[in-house]
């Protein structure tokens, strides 16, 4: 942390900003340990059980809020993900869901390798018969800088197995991520 926070110092300075006053004499540290929490997930256990009553439906978790940071700007991109799957052998617990997009978003990233990254992860550790992930994100790189376009999102899906070749199912999946969650 105290690289970080040197390095921070280093950064406010290059940009002509005097943290000496008493308002910013500690905004280095805060700087440091703000970018580490958004860059740190949460620990957590898989939890999985068999899928004993041979449940063969969708699975669907809706609007799991996450944050992440931009590769190319450093800055915060913040939306939901709606992560679905259809189950194989096991089912998982429905808290992991989300766990699994926090796990993602906690790094420098980009909307479409996490969406993509969340749907690999769930068929590596879960073997469903298809996931579908879709993932809706204001890009403050975007509304805040540059084009300035406030309010705008961007959306992106992940559709693997049965979610992607099975033409009822993925409609099953997009009228439920996309119309019953705004």
């Amino acid at each position: 942390m105290a690289a970080a926070e040197a390095a921070a110092a280093s950064f406010l300075h290059a940009l002509g900003i005097d943290t000496s006053s008493p308002s910013l004499r500690d905004t280095p540290a805060r700087m440091a340990r703000a970018y580490a929490e958004l860059l740190t997930p949460r620990e957590f256990d898989l939890t999985v059980f068999d899928n004993d009553e041979n449940y063969q439906q969708l699975v669907l978790v809706q609007g799991i809020s996450f944050r992440s940071l931009c590769e190319h700007h450093g800055l915060p991109f913040i939306g939901t993900a709606h992560v679905g799957y259809l189950p194989g052998g096991q089912i998982i617990g429905i808290s992991k869901l989300a766990r699994v997009v926090e796990l993602m978003a906690c790094r420098p990233q980009t909307q479409e390798r996490m969406t993509q990254q969340i749907a690999k992860w769930l068929v590596d550790h879960l073997g469903p018969e298809g996931v579908g992930v879709v993932v809706r994100a204001e890009h403050l790189c975007m509304t805040l800088r540059g084009v300035q376009a406030p309010g705008t999102t961007t959306v992106t899906s992940a559709l693997l197995g049965r979610l992607l070749h099975d033409a009822r199912a993925r409609g099953e999946f997009f009228t439920l991520a996309q119309f019953t969650h705004r």
